[in-house]
């Protein structure tokens, strides 16, 4: 599966504490093999952010991100509960 990350997301994971890092990127290779997997918690989500998709990193933090035509991923945004703002 191919994923972009956009520059956006990119910041955001920049800011991000090194291990909550590590964490994201052990929850992306999960993803990368089933993005339903019951550990991520993917949902779709609703209202202004409808046709994207979120899941769990950890407890507090999420991504959002969307299914493309082609087959890939775009990631969007990394964080807490309030990038769903």
């Amino acid at each position: 599966m191919k994923i972009y990350y956009l520059p956006k997301f990119k910041r955001q994971y920049r800011k991000l504490p090194r291990r909550l890092q590590e964490i994201a990127e052990e929850k992306e290779f999960i993803f990368r093999k089933n993005p339903f997997d019951l550990q991520l918690k993917t949902h779709k989500l609703a209202g202004i952010l409808g046709g994207f998709w979120s899941f769990s990193v950890s407890y507090t933090h999420r991504i959002i991100f969307e299914f493309v035509e082609d087959g890939s991923v775009r990631f969007y945004q990394i964080g807490p509960h309030r990038i769903y703002d």
